[in-house]
């Protein structure tokens, strides 16, 4: 029975020493309570560190025990991997690159080795409890390197992934000295889950940039597999946010609350000390608020709630200290003896205590400078049940994509800050009730069990849709089988593709003229009277004829527009007509000179817009944009628009290999065939073949609707000589 194993640095219950023993305390966030349900179900497992550093054996199996028995496995770091691994790479440079202040992002070697031990660590541990039929999730910037760890060892293992904080722009990530590393660390989960779109498309320009490999729909075509890119909005447990809110012990606290603050209009920020959270910016608006509208002294309060966070950081330390003194400063210039304008607290609470602050305000600020979803605005709005009330939330915060009833702002921008809440102090009581029953019907449907259950459920399909697509690699066993029927065969059928198959791509496509060992491998093949040897290429019949036409081999050209028997003279297909060319060649010319490295190629019957040489991303852009253009100028025409190997082709529609290469099949009826291509188009080759022929894919990347495939040009080559050898008369 296959088993779920999550893992993440910090296990969802955390490990202190006290003066008797150890004590065990769950974790009340968010992600503790989402996969509660799921890795308490009977065989899960959620791997973590416990919290503590536990050199001595005899406590580390104290701890591996009361933690197993609730479905918990820890790994054990000691104090250097905690220094290099987490408060070193982690939150010293992938925390402050990843959330745009890469000013404080720190490039230390060996920070980076830990932090790639550790993963290892992590991933041993992995190991250890999974099986091979197990589905592993993997959260977060401290396990990066995790998945493909993971995929190394388990190659067919069904592994997902979650970053919960945001992902940078392709220009921030790339001043990493580890960037490729971690993308291809990211790249061994089958799926990559991020909080919203925007992050999904900066990781796809960086894996584009950086790697290099394509993108369509959010599928990321590797070597030897898809990787599904997709973003799943994590939410919170609404119920429970909502019935701490509603219970007596909330309202006790709200009572208490509201008494030692009569009349006040209470404005709440609440977060974790961090520079990202705009703490000192809103404290800056709200003394602008109180400037600007006088009228809001002696009414207006806010109360600050600041959890204890990193500070012995020196950034954190002087955060802290610019919160201390922005506060005072505040305070004694607008403070009466009646009212304090903020109320400072440098602390955490419980949940009821919490739940009554939200209850209590009349405005929240969640103004980020920078967010991966941010989770407070949701415990705002759950917390209110049918109050009133105002949400001020940072468009730079993830949450931002989903709750557009709240007052959106640029938490950079003091002014519209301070507009913002002048607004919601004064927005009428019927306005807030609306907008806040809009967001809460929102985060009570998209709750954290909706996010656990979407996110397993598409990791789950994306596994089957692979293992449908898959192919089988042409292994030793296969090959063999291969070429014994080949032997014994009397009339062989062998369709080769050129480019990516015979002869690996260059980045000019005039110069990737046939090896002397693929020329020899061709003669030798043609030259026995069982064989047929047919070159299918997407390349125009001059460059073929000139390459390879002194062989006896046959040819299908331009993707099936021309065609020649060995020995005789090249023929059309069908009738073609070419004076559509002159409508569509100035849209090629459009698209050549906005895309610097791409150019055209002209044959007889169609037109090819290169792009191997163009920027990665900026092609990937045109890409789209001319596939758009040239399907609206072929709308209702007899044209189509072929997308190759970094080719778009636009030709005569049902003309492709597989017609051509059926009628070769229909021609000669061999007892054996052997179809070898590499991109798209040579999907029409496979398809036209009967279920019994040897199809193969050329490259590592297993989605085809050929039986077998194999990583490259050099394989083919190989394949082919042990043929060519079966050929030799001996």
């Amino acid at each position: 029975m296959s088993r779920t194993i999550i893992v993440s640095n910090r296990l969802p219950t955390k490990v202190q020493r006290t003066d008797d023993d150890l004590a065990f305390t769950p974790s009340e966030g968010g992600l503790a309570t989402g996969l509660g349900s799921i890795y308490r179900a009977e065989g899960n497992v959620w791997i973590g560190w416990p919290g503590l550093v536990a050199d001595d054996e005899t406590e580390r199996q104290q701890i591996t025990t009361k933690l197993q028995a609730d479905s918990m496995q820890p790994v054990f770091l000691n104090d250097d991997e905690i220094k290099g691994f987490y408060e070193g790479f982690s939150n010293e440079t992938l925390w402050p690159t990843f959330h745009y202040f890469s000013q404080y992002a720190v490039y230390n070697e060996q920070h980076w080795e830990t932090y790639v031990a550790v993963n290892q660590k992590f991933c041993d541990a992995v190991l250890e409890a999974a099986g091979d039929d197990d589905t592993i999730w993997v959260h977060d910037y401290q396990l990066l390197l995790l998945p493909q760890m993971l995929r190394k060892a388990r190659p067919h293992s069904t592994i997902g992934f979650f970053l919960h904080i945001p992902f940078p722009s392709y220009e921030l990530l790339r001043a990493l000295p580890w960037r490729t590393q971690l993308l291809e660390g990211m790249l061994g989960a089958d799926l990559i889950g991020f909080h919203t779109f925007g992050y999904m498309r900066h990781f796809l320009s960086s894996v584009s940039q950086l790697l290099g490999y394509p993108s369509q729909n959010g599928r990321l075509e590797l070597k030897n597999r898809t990787v599904l890119i997709d973003a799943f909005p994590m939410g919170i447990d609404y119920e429970r946010y909502a019935n701490a809110a509603a219970s007596e012990v909330a309202q006790e606290h709200e009572q208490n609350y509201l008494a030692a603050l009569p009349n006040a209009r209470i404005i709440l920020s609440i977060d974790r000390l961090d520079y990202t959270k705009g703490i000192a910016q809103r404290l800056r608006a709200f003394e602008l608020l109180l400037q600007r509208y006088p009228e809001w002294q002696g009414r207006a309060t806010l109360i600050m709630l600041v959890v204890p966070s990193r500070d012995q950081v020196a950034q954190y330390q002087e955060l802290k200290e610019e919160i201390d003194e922005l506060v005072g400063r505040i305070n004694a210039d607008y403070r009466t003896i009646t009212w304090n304008p903020i109320h400072y607290f440098y602390r955490s609470l419980p949940l009821e205590e919490l739940t009554a602050l939200y209850r209590m305000a009349e405005v929240a600020l969640v103004t980020p400078i920078r967010d991966g979803m941010n989770l407070v605005s949701k415990e705002f709005i759950a917390s209110k049940a049918d109050h009133s009330g105002v949400l001020i939330l940072s468009e730079r915060a993830g949450a931002a994509r989903e709750l557009s009833d709240a007052l959106l702002i640029n938490p950079s921008d003091m002014n519209q800050l301070a507009e913002a809440m002048h607004e919601a102090l004064e927005m009428p009581e019927e306005e807030q009730k609306m907008r806040l029953a809009n967001m809460q019907a929102l985060v009570q449907h998209y709750n954290v069990y909706h996010w656990t259950e979407l996110f397993m459920n598409r990791l789950a399909y994306t596994k089957i849709k692979q293992m449908t697509l898959a192919t089988e690699m042409l292994d030793a066993t296969e090959a063999t089988t291969l070429r014994q029927q080949y032997t014994t065969a009397s009339q062989r059928l062998l369709l080769l593709d050129y480019d990516g198959t015979l002869a690996p791509f260059h980045p000019n496509p005039q110069k990737a003229a046939p090896s002397a060992e693929i020329l020899e491998t061709l003669t030798t093949l043609s030259a026995d009277p069982h064989n047929r040897v047919v070159i299918i290429s997407g390349r125009d019949r001059q460059t073929l004829q000139k390459w390879l036409g002194h062989l006896p081999v046959d040819f299908i050209a331009e993707h099936g527009v021309w065609l020649r028997a060995a020995g005789q003279d090249w023929t059309l297909f069908q009738p073609m007509r070419n004076d559509w060319m002159k409508e569509i060649r100035p849209t090629l010319e459009l698209y050549v000179s906005r895309t610097a490295g791409s150019f055209i190629e002209d044959k007889d019957f169609s037109l090819v817009w290169h792009y191997r040489r163009a920027d990665a991303e900026l092609a990937a852009v045109r890409v789209r944009e001319l596939i758009s253009h040239l399907s609206f100028l072929t709308s209702n025409s007899d044209l189509q628009v072929l997308e190759g190997n970094k080719v778009i082709e636009i030709k005569a529609a049902g003309l492709n290999k597989g017609t051509a290469a059926a009628r070769w099949v229909a021609t000669y009826q061999p007892d054996f065939i052997l179809a070898i291509g590499d991109d798209r188009t040579d999907e029409d080759t496979f398809g036209a073949m009967p279920k019994d022929a040897f199809t193969i894919k050329v490259g590592r990347n297993s989605r085809s609707l050929a039986r077998f495939h194999v990583p490259g040009t050099t394989e083919v080559q190989e394949l082919l000589q042990s043929l060519a050898e079966v050929s030799v008369p001996q």
